[in-house]
């Protein structure tokens, strides 16, 4: 069986489906870091049915689906198949190919596969199981998990061993049986308590059917007598209504009269208010018109007196008018003479302009000849400045030069000390080093004694755990115990409560010392004979004892005032002592019933007289035997069965007496007390034995905190020694640094030295070239050019001066000259608007005249209408007041009549009020008839009404088919009354009755029979479950040791190949204990002396960790293996060791190697090639080399 081939679709940077076709033997998958192939690793695990997102190297699922680049977008879903050759028959499946898929969609949906067929999850791990691939993935050894083997707890060891061995899937049927137990002790507990209270619930069943047959013959009598109650009272009730609503119908009548007077006088009044409206309407109007008129003759009279008062005014002479402006001529002649003035001074602005310009001119000369000798004065300086600023260039330059080869000089001496402080320093380390070298010898002699102080405290500490476990079972199973009785006391103690006269006298006892208690509690049995001396007690094993007889009388005389039922009462002090001396004695095997029963003196007389001459026997024929043997006396048997002179009483198990109860009651308090007190030395041994773990937890934390400081120091010293051998090597490469330095620095200084010369050189020779000395006669030549364009510019600012004062009075006096004509236009202007003015109001005046004379005409006549107006205004007051006087009479007369109605309106507003009631009284008594009787309200009146005559009923101990029963009596209220007081005070005396006691006691005696059956059945289902258990743990036990043989062996084989000289073996942690015990990892390299995995160097540990996963490939081959780069930290020997294992391993199992070592290459069958494009897409090339090597031999000379 092998992986023949694997196909990825959408498979993380595998967005293209790439087919690969893998070959037995070693298949190495190579291609630079990020291209992909641990990719390969991941889908292989994951079609196999990985479900960590971590162990996938994601964040969730959903990472495994192609996310896109910027060349290509995100795929939705990711598939990978895996296609097996089953040729060997190794999967338990009838193909000789198996092809599992597994699809994620982006959605978080996943689908699997088993060629092509839609299964679970769970049906690819059992699939793979059976051939040694488990759930765990141990076939698979990815990046880092060498060092997670190594890591790993004793516990997790021995999973690895499990896995290859298969082991894994028998644990699993383990925890399934005992998640199976666990719930079917719970289920097992229930059925039996349930049986056990079922049994215990079958006897006062059986008792309360037969009451509830008494209760319905009662029952039946009272439900007679309410029916015939209950329709009387509707009878009755329905005649006294029917009365009332013939009184009603005459009241009704009376009422309409009244409503109708009452809407005759409102329609009379509803006319009047009409009338009364209208002329009110009318006089409105009026007053409203002489209110108007009066109004209009009072403004008219006003507008008439305005009138006049404006015709007066505007008649007056007005005052002559004159404008205060000067003649326009004059102004005129004003403007003309600014104007004239205006081009006398235009013709002074030309002749200065031309001045200005050649101003102007005379500057602009001046200004370039100044700037012509400015030019030449700037280049003389320039000349000089830059033969000063070489010689100044030359000079600094000769200075650097100085100080560079003084820096230069001084950096030498500087790293010469460097030198001898690096050497100094090596030195120093190589003396420490051979130090600390010395002291690892004595760290690890006392390593050694460390380990055996941890695995003593560890094993006191297990010893201590183990302690307080079994301490807390104990003390749980003392409180399930103490739960359990508790429980069982309750229902004891609750069926020892009785409703009958017994209990009711003991609830209502007035003289308590009387009552001396039940015989059932005063009296005890012992030898188990509790049912046997219940039966021969009969009624007396549940009567009350009282200490007189007067007692005993008031006691009766209560029960039968109260009506509390009957009672059995035993008085200890009126019997009399029994005499044993006659009795005779009984055979081997018999008893007298009075051995056997311990009573109080106050209760001794009154049992022994009932016990007189009672023996106790085994059973049946034992008894008859006495009584043939014997003759006068009674035999009982243990079952209950009471023989005597000429009587027999038994049969069937009955319920448990009090007797038998009260002793129950004992009996379980017992065990209550012995739980209790188990509980509580539980828990105070709790308490020790959890100091004492914590004192050894304490001890083991010592133990392994000293051991942890023990590694601690060592793996410092190595820490320390590799820093040390670091120093050396870093201080003695630093000194040749800086002897190269050195080297460097003084050809620099040689060079420096040669540069300095030749600036010096230079600067002499610049300082020697002579100088220009003409630069005064050049300064006097710029100061004479530079006074000229001075005067030159004065001159021109006054003649620029002069022309802008003569241009601005020029625009001053037109100014003036615009203002003078703009003047005169205004005055033109004034002179015409008065001239209107004076013909505007004499036009007033004319029209205030006229108004005046219409407006006296108009008042005259509107003051003539205002005194009609106020007459009609009068008359019409004077009529509304007659019509008033009219409406509060008809308003009067129609109250008397509305509270004559109303009064009329209450009453019978009363009686329907009275009627509704007791229409509702009728309606409760029918509804009552309904839902308590059940019958319709008209035929329970016809069927029971106080018409029918009444049957005689059938009392409880009366026979209903009897032919002398009474004749049926005519209905009378007062005997049906107490017919149902009667029957009520039966029902009371019964007590609670259940109604379906006697299907309940059918049902419940049918679940006893089910139940006892399904009892019996979990108890054989939970032996089987135990045996299989039992079963699992021996084949677990065998196979993981000859696993763990096996794999022993393989390590010390492997490890001595990969440690040539060195030593290596598997250890068990408890070796007594085979299904729990863990793995220990004991390597030592040669040369060394060190047991411990962590002292080990990065590369033997990773040997080592592949050494103890060889050795279980080897110990228990699986089909196929894949390892992602795990010698990436083994060196070139090393990796040869390993090579030679890989190819052991070809011989049985697949091998898919991610590798980049060449070596690993060359012993390859196939090789693939997996590169990622520019993209982010991979690409994988193939070569199955078996078929290169052939050609490369032919390509080779003969």
């Amino acid at each position: 069986m092998y992986v023949k081939s694997l196909t990825l679709k959408g498979f993380k940077s595998f967005a293209s489906a790439t087919h690969m076709r893998l070959e037995p033997g070693i298949t190495c998958i190579v291609g630079p870091n990020g291209s992909g192939k641990s990719n390969v690793v991941d889908a292989l695990a994951w079609v196999m049915g990985e479900q960590g997102a971590k162990s996938l190297r994601g964040g969730k699922m959903e990472d495994v689906i192609f996310a896109g680049t910027t060349g290509r977008a995100a795929l939705g879903r990711a598939e990978v198949t895996m296609t097996i050759d089953n040729s060997d028959g190794a999967l338990p499946i009838d193909y000789t190919e198996v092809t599992i898929s597994r699809t994620m969609f982006r959605n978080g949906g996943s689908e699997y596969a088993i060629n092509g067929t839609s299964c679970r999850l769970l049906d690819i791990q059992e699939l793979l199981s059976d051939s040694g691939i488990g759930r765990e993935m141990h076939v698979i050894v990815g990046q880092g998990q060498l060092d997670a083997v190594l890591r790993a707890t004793p516990e997790e060891r021995r999973g690895f061993i499990e896995e290859a061995a298969g082991v894994l899937k028998h644990r699993k049927r383990k925890e399934k049986a005992i998640r199976k137990l666990e719930g079917m002790e719970a289920n097992l507990s229930r059925v039996a308590d349930l049986t056990t209270e079922i049994r215990r619930q079958l006897g006062p069943l059986g008792r309360q059917a037969e009451t509830a047959r008494k209760a319905a013959v009662i029952q039946a009598d009272a439900r007679d007598a309410r029916h015939r109650l209950l329709a009387d009272d509707l009878v009755r009730m329905t005649s006294a209504l029917q009365q009332e609503v013939a009184d009603e119908q005459a009241m009704l009548e009376r009422r309409k009269v009244l409503e109708q007077a009452v809407l005759a006088a409102r329609t009379r009044i509803t006319e009047h208010e009409e009338a009364g409206a209208s002329a009110a309407a009318e006089l409105a109007a009026a007053q409203q018109r002489a209110v108007r008129l009066a109004s209009l003759t009072d403004k008219l009279t006003a507008t008439a007196s305005l009138a006049a008062e404006r015709v007066r005014l505007l008649g007056q002479d007005e005052e002559v008018e004159t404008t205060s402006g000067r003649d326009p001529e004059a102004l005129r002649e004003q403007a003309a003479r600014a104007r004239a003035d205006e081009e006398e001074l235009r013709a002074d602005i030309a002749r200065v302009g031309e001045e200005l310009a050649a101003a102007v001119a005379a500057r602009e000369a001046a200004e370039r000849a100044h700037a012509a000798e400015q030019q030449r004065i700037a280049a003389l300086a320039q000349r000089a400045a830059d033969r000063r600023e070489g010689l100044a260039r030359l000079a600094g330059q000769v200075g650097a030069r100085r100080s560079r080869i003084e820096a230069r000089e001084a950096e030498v001496g500087r790293l010469e000390e460097v030198v001898a402080t690096a050497l100094a320093r090596a030195d120093e380390a190589d003396r420490e080093f051979t130090r600390l070298e010395g002291t690892i010898a004595d760290e690890e002699g006392s390593e050694e004694g460390l380990d055996e102080v941890y695995e003593r405290a560890a094993e006191a500490h297990d010893a201590a755990e183990a302690e307080v476990e079994r301490i807390v079972e104990a003390g749980r199973v003392a409180d399930r115990d103490r739960q359990s009785a508790q429980a069982r006391l309750e229902a004891l103690e609750l069926s020892l409560r009785r409703k009958d006269g017994v209990e009711a006298l003991r609830e209502a006892a007035e003289d308590e010392h009387e009552i001396l208690g039940s015989v059932a509690e005063l009296v005890t049995v012992t030898g188990g004979h509790e049912a046997a001396v219940a039966a021969a007690l009969d009624q007396a094993g549940n009567a009350l004892a009282l200490g007189s007889i007067d007692a005993a009388a008031r006691a009766v005389e209560r029960l039968r005032t109260d009506d509390a039922g009957r009672a059995t009462l035993v008085v200890g002090a009126t019997a009399r002592p029994s005499d044993r001396t006659a009795w005779p004695s009984l055979p081997a095997g018999a008893v007298w019933a009075l051995d056997v029963v311990t009573a109080p003196e106050s209760v001794r007389p009154a049992v022994e007289q009932v016990l007189e001459r009672v023996a106790l026997v085994a059973d049946t024929p034992a008894a008859l035997a006495l009584l043939d043997e014997v003759g006068d006396l009674t035999a009982v048997t243990e079952e209950g069965d009471v023989y005597g002179p000429g009587f027999v009483r038994g049969g069937s198990s009955a319920a448990p007496s009090l007797l038998e109860l009260q002793a129950a009651v004992d009996e379980t308090r017992e065990v209550l007390l012995d739980a209790t007190r188990r509980s509580e030395e539980s828990t105070f041994a709790l308490t020790s034995a959890r100091a004492t773990l914590a004192e050894r937890v304490e001890a083991r934390d010592a133990a392994m905190e000293a051991l942890h400081e023990s590694d601690a120091r060592m793996a410092a010293v190595a820490e320390q020694l590799g820093g040390l051998g670091t120093t050396t090597r870093t201080a003695r490469a630093e000194a040749e640094r800086t002897r190269a330095k050195i080297a460097d620095v003084t050809t620099a200084l040689d060079a420096d030295r040669t540069e300095l010369a030749e600036l010096e050189q230079r600067l002499e020779d610049a300082s020697s070239e002579p100088t220009d000395d003409d630069g005064d006669d050049a300064t006097d030549d710029r100061e004479r050019l530079e006074l000229e364009a001075s005067s030159a510019r004065t001159a021109e600012t006054e003649v620029r001066l002069s022309l802008r004062t003569k241009e601005e009075r020029a625009r001053s006096l037109h100014g003036r000259a615009e203002s003078l004509e703009g003047a005169a236009r205004n005055e033109i202007a004034a002179r015409e608007r008065l001239r209107a003015r004076r013909e505007r109001r004499r036009r007033e005046a004319e029209v205030a005249a006229t108004v005046e004379t219409a407006a006296t005409w108009s008042a005259e006549r509107t003051a003539a209408a205002a005194t009609v107006a106020a007459q009609q205004r009068d008359a019409g007051e004077a009529a509304r007041a007659e019509r008033d006087e009219a409406l509060r009479g008809l308003r009067t007369e129609l109250t008397e009549q509305q509270d004559a109605l109303r009064e009329l309106t209450d009453e019978v507003h009363r009686d329907e009020v009275a009627r509704a009631q007791q229409i509702a009284k009728i309606e409760q008594l029918q509804t009552k008839a309904i839902e308590e009787l059940g019958m319709d309200p008209d035929v329970l009146m016809e069927e029971y009404g106080p018409h029918q005559l009444v049957p005689h009923v059938a009392g409880p101990d009366e026979d209903p088919e009897a032919e002398d029963f009474p004749e049926p009596q005519p209905y009378v209220r007062e005997l049906q009354e107490k017919r149902l007081r009667t029957a009520e005070r039966g029902l009371k005396s019964l007590g609670k009755v259940n109604p379906l006691a006697l299907e309940e006691f059918a049902a419940l005696e049918e679940r006893h029979t089910f139940l006892t059956t399904q009892l019996e059945d979990l108890r054989q289902s939970k032996k089987d479950l135990l045996d299989i258990v039992a079963e699992i743990d021996e084949r677990v036990e065998q196979v993981f040791s000859e696993a763990f043989a096996d794999t022993a062996e393989q390590f010390e084989g492997v490890f001595s190949r990969l440690f040539p000289g060195g030593e290596g073996r598997l250890v068990l942690t408890d070796p007594g204990n085979m299904l729990t015990t863990g793995i220990e990892v004991e390597a030592r390299p040669p040369g060394k002396k060190v047991k411990r995995l962590s002292l080990l160097s990065g590369g033997e540990r990773s040997l080592v960790a592949v050494a103890l996963l060889v050795s279980i490939f080897k110990a228990r081959p699986s089909p196929f293996y894949i390892m992602d780069e795990v010698e990436a930290a083994l060196d070139d020997t090393n990796l040869g060791r390993l090579i030679m294992l890989f190819e052991e391993l070809r011989d049985s199992s697949q091998l898919i190697v991610i590798t980049h070592q060449k070596k690993t290459m060359e012993v390859a069958d196939a090789l693939y090639g997996v590169s990622m494009r520019s993209d982010g897409i991979t690409t994988v090339v193939s070569q199955r080399l078996r078929d290169v090597a052939p050609a490369d031999e032919q390509a080779q000379p003969a």
